[in-house]
Order: C-alpha cells, then sequence, then structure tokens
C-alpha cells in the first residue's frame, strides 16, 4: 500500500459550516499528487447568504456562484472523486463538518470517511507557533501563495501530509499512524432522515426558521473580558478532535463570551485555564488576531508570554478565534485554516 489519500479544503459563505460555496480536492497516488479538482458552487437553500467576514476572507460573492448547483446537487460528483480514499484536511473538524452539515440541510444522507488531519499531525511533527496553513504549508516546502484559494489550500494541505510521512519515513497512512500511536479517526455515514442531526445543523436550522441569516455572533463590547468558570473537559470527547487533551488560555476580546467558548473547549476535551502557565497548550487570540500577526508583533501581553515560552521549548501554539471556531463549530467567520 502506498501513500495514498485525498486533500480537501472546504470555503463557506457564512459562519455556517454547512455553506459551502467552494471546494478544493487533490488526489495522491503514492505520495505524488496525480489529480486536481475544485468547484464552486451555491450553498444549500436558506443557508446561502454571503456574509461580509466570509467574503472578506476568500473573495467568493453571491454572484460568483449564481446559477451554478447547490452544494447538494454537486456532492455527487465531489463524492466520485474521493472514492474510498482517506481524506485529509487542515483542520479536519471543520471540512469533514461541512461535509456533514451541508448534506444534512440538504436532507441527503453521507457517507463515511476514515480521515487526517494535518493540524494534528503538524502539531505532533513540527514545531511551530502556529500550526495554520501558511505555516505548516512553509514548514513542509510547500508555501501557500493565495491561501482561502480553496484548489491551493488543498494542494497545501496535500504536500504538508506528504512531507510529515516522509519525515517518519512512513509509506502509507496506516504506517504513518502506526509510528505516531495513534489511531485513524473516522466520520460515520448518516442519514438525517434517520439519525439526529448534529449541533450546528440544528442551531443553523432553528436560525433560518426564525428568519435569522445573520451570522450568530455577539456585539463587540469593550471593556475587560469575563473570565469564566473553567469547566472539566468532556471524558466522552472524540480523541481524534485537534483539540483533545490540549490545555487552552483565551485572551483579547472574542465574538463568543469567554465562559461560552471555555464550554466549547471542554466539551471536546480540552482543559481550559485562565492564564499561561507551564501547562499550556494552546492560546486562542481575539480582537481580529490572524496567524500573521506572529510575524507583525500584534500582540497581546498573552501572545507574547507564548512567544517566549515556545522559544524556551515549550510545545505551545497560537490559534486565531477564527481557527478555534472551525474546531468548535462555532458561527462567527472562520479567519484562518
Amino acid at each position: 500500500m502506498g501513500l495514498d489519500f485525498t486533500a480537501i479544503d472546504f470555503e463557506t459563505a457564512n459562519g455556517f459550516r454547512g455553506s459551502p460555496c467552494a471546494v478544493g480536492l487533490t488526489k495522491v497516488r503514492g505520495g505524488r499528487v496525480v489529480e486536481e479538482a475544485s468547484w464552486l458552487m451555491r450553498p444549500p437553500a436558506d443557508h446561502d447568504h454571503f456574509d461580509y467576514h466570509n467574503v472578506r476572507i476568500h473573495g467568493i460573492r453571491a454572484e460568483d456562484v449564481a446559477g451554478r448547483p447547490r452544494f447538494g446537487e454537486l456532492f455527487p460528483e465531489i463524492g466520485a472523486f474521493i472514492g474510498g480514499d482517506i481524506l485529509a484536511a487542515h483542520n479536519a473538524a471543520f471540512d469533514l463538518g461541512v461535509i456533514r452539515s451541508g448534506l444534512e440541510v440538504s436532507g441527503l444522507p453521507g457517507p463515511a470517511y476514515d480521515y487526517v488531519c494535518t493540524v494534528m499531525l503538524s502539531r505532533r511533527c513540527y514545531s511551530l507557533v502556529s500550526n495554520s496553513l501558511p505555516f505548516a504549508a512553509e514548514e513542509a516546502g510547500v508555501p501557500l501563495v493565495n491561501h482561502h484559494d480553496a484548489a491551493e489550500d488543498a494542494r497545501a494541505c496535500a504536500g504538508i501530509l506528504i512531507d510529515i510521512a516522509a519525515r517518519n519515513t512512513a509509506n502509507s497512512i496506516a504506517e504513518l499512524y502506526l509510528s505516531l500511536g495513534l489511531n485513524l479517526p473516522r466520520q460515520q455515514a448518516f442519514d438525517p432522515a434517520r439519525d439526529a442531526l448534529s449541533k450546528p445543523s440544528i442551531a443553523a436550522i432553528s436560525g433560518a426558521a426564525a428568519g435569522n441569516d445573520a451570522p450568530l455572533v455577539r456585539p463587540f463590547k469593550s471593556g475587560w473580558p469575563e473570565e469564566g468558570a473553567n469547566p472539566l473537559p468532556n471524558p466522552d470527547a472524540e480523541p481524534g478532535h485537534p483539540l483533545y487533551g490540549q490545555t487552552v488560555v483565551f485572551t483579547g476580546v472574542l465574538a463568543m463570551g469567554r465562559p461560552e467558548a471555555k464550554v466549547r473547549s471542554a466539551e471536546v476535551g480540552a482543559r481550559p485555564e485562565s492564564r499561561v502557565t507551564a501547562r499550556t497548550t494552546v492560546l486562542v487570540v481575539g480582537d481580529g488576531f490572524v496567524a500573521s500577526d506572529l510575524r507583525s508583533g500584534r500582540l497581546t501581553g498573552k501572545a507574547r508570554r507564548v512567544l517566549e515560552l515556545h522559544g524556551r521549548g515549550q510545545p505551545i501554539e497560537v490559534l486565531s478565534e477564527g481557527e478555534f471556531l472551525q474546531m468548535v463549530g462555532g458561527f462567527a467567520a472562520a479567519a484562518t485554516a
């Protein structure tokens, strides 16, 4: 068995993950890219408004997809390209969630997929202060030129996985996961006519029924953010989630309150805390922070502390709020992947 998989990247029209407007796919056989595909599409009906923040990120507007097939109509082609491959995605919780929620609100069943999250693998195999796609791609030797172009992002994800496999002398995904002591995660098949809907889909359907087509984001409030309690990690959370087992601290003003952010992180198996310590492994930064700010120096005091600790060898990384919301299924525009 060779290093065979399909890398996937979605862009969404709004903060609901079930609103795909573009997808890029890169097929790899024997550790080499052999085929690529990409599509623009209309998101599912009633979830197809384009939020300003998302448009600012990827540049796709409603008029760019007018007249194109909706996601549910296009998915047979997407699924045929994937076939029986393992899926790779940078922050797979988001991209696999796009498939699930997009099909759920379209009233369509979805197949099971084994999948690889290159954020988790980057965290395991690189030593980066940010494992966002541009940082990881640069480390893998496949630097991004047009981040948030779905085809380029999928190609970069494939390059990261190929590089990580090479660094671990693994000739297949199975060998790679065995060498790292990991189990390959799997999204089970589902049918919205039979199975319970995912939480993001339930929230989005409720919002659409109420006539609320705006992103569910609290308005900005100045002042010192309320910390709230630090709930214990959910013992039944999925170990394959990129925040599972992490110790998470929040800094800056978030679109959602810190207490809610802490609850969201604990639900997926993270341990939220209130200050950066030797235990901290992830710092989530609000205030509109994006990963490139690590190079420009626009940082909070906690973020500067993370850079100091990372420089001393502590395994700690910085996430933008957008990346965090992608991981936990939030509704604010996901700024980076």
